[in-house]
């Protein structure tokens, strides 16, 4: 039985799982959750079920949303851009080292949340007072990496494709060097590295398979012995499973038999 909905509350934003709490709803359903940070406006975009995924005390669907609960998220969001343009010009006014990317209010207003980037930290103090009195309510803000920035704005990446953060990926997870020293791509940031500046996000997507090709395959510069004889290793196919040795100022290409 899937009795649990993943819901998102952004456009392509992060998935959290609420149970249906024995209510009829259906995908894109609009629903009304409660969060540790107050009620929240969202969107049921898949189903699961309760034994497929691990998680301690999962709360229940408060509702599904009405055309009211709809307006009041759409004024929430008007009134959250309003904010959005005020944290902005308080910024400049303060001379304060950092960009602001979004705001959004909970659902029941009791929170606005700000995202911003900025190098370094930063002193927000005066910033979240100076909110706090025009808006009442409670103010978070909250310093995001690079990678984060580059998903709230959106772009192209140098595949030519919109980039994967903003477009399909709701959790990203950690890059590394190894990955491209894995998949023999050459270590230039221009090539490996995405608009953010951050290691591509797609090293990732085929990491498993090359290292599942690696297995046997002998290392560049390498000496072994074959039955050619003994060579040093040029080059390795790591996904076709090739590697050439030079034997005697001849180059032999070798594949590897996944029987081997």
């Amino acid at each position: 039985m899937n009795d649990i909905c993943g819901i998102t509350f952004k456009n392509d934003g992060k998935i959290y799982y609420f149970s249906k709490n024995d209510l009829e709803v259906n995908l894109k359903d609009y629903v009304i959750v409660v969060t540790e940070k107050g009620e929240q406006y969202g969107k049921i975009v898949e189903f699961k079920n309760s034994s497929e995924i691990n998680l301690n005390d999962i709360k229940d669907i408060l509702r599904k949303a009405t055309e009211e609960d709809e307006q009041k998220f759409l004024d929430n969001k008007k009134k959250a851009h309003e904010a959005f343009n005020k944290c902005k010009q308080l910024v400049k006014e303060l001379a304060l080292e950092m960009t602001v990317i979004d705001a959004s209010f909970t659902f029941d207003k009791k929170q606005l949340l700000i995202n911003f980037y900025a190098d370094e930290r930063v002193d927000f103090r005066e910033l979240a007072k100076k909110l706090a009195n025009i808006y009442h309510t409670r103010i978070e803000l909250r310093q995001i990496g690079a990678r984060d920035k580059a998903r709230q704005v959106s772009g192209i990446g140098i595949c030519g494709k919109e980039l994967c953060c903003s477009s399909f990926l709701n959790h990203i997870d950690s890059v590394t060097m190894t990955m491209a020293k894995n998949q023999n791509i050459a270590l230039n940031p221009n090539k490996i590295n995405g608009v953010c500046g951050r290691l591509l996000c797609c090293l990732s997507y085929e990491n498993d398979e090359y290292l599942r090709c690696q297995e046997k395959l002998p290392f560049v510069g390498s000496t072994i012995k074959t039955e050619y004889g003994t060579g040093k290793v040029v080059s390795v196919d790591i996904l076709n499973r090739k590697y050439k040795v030079e034997i005697d100022n001849d180059i032999k290409e070798i594949e590897l038999k996944d029987s081997e």
